[in-house]
């Protein structure tokens, strides 16, 4: 799996590498069960701070994607990740909504934007970035 992080982005170190994370587990491409490297192993490999990828693991362990097993290391859950529930779909309604927002002030029609979810959605599916 490759992963890209963007030093000029808005977007902090550890968000940017944990999505790429949720995208790989989205495509299929890391696996319930599958070991994740080290913290330290991963900080060296991507040229970062520890602190950062403990960080980003701590974020995906709270949203039960991932599991961190002291002394073992850090796996994909291994238990099928549930569908979400209501506060899940809620909780992401509230970070769409704005970016909608944004969208009709930039005069993109309803259709566009549905096209571009529909793209982005399968974008991630085929692992294009």
């Amino acid at each position: 799996m490759f992963i890209e992080i963007k030093a000029n982005s808005d977007v902090p170190i550890y968000i940017q590498l944990a999505n790429q994370l949720i995208e790989g587990i989205a495509r299929g491409e890391l696996k319930p069960g599958e070991s994740l490297p080290s913290v330290r192993a991963f900080a060296a490999d991507l040229g970062m701070n520890m602190h950062t990828v403990n960080k980003a693991y701590h974020y995906l362990e709270e949203k039960e994607f991932i599991q961190i097993v002291a002394k073992s290391g850090v796996i994909i859950q291994p238990n099928k990740i549930p569908k979400a529930t209501a506060d899940q779909k809620q909780q992401l309604a509230d970070q769409i909504r704005p970016i909608l927002a944004e969208g009709i002030v930039l005069k993109l029609s309803e259709e566009e934007m549905v096209d571009m979810l529909r793209e982005l959605v399968r974008d991630i599916k085929e692992g294009i970035q």
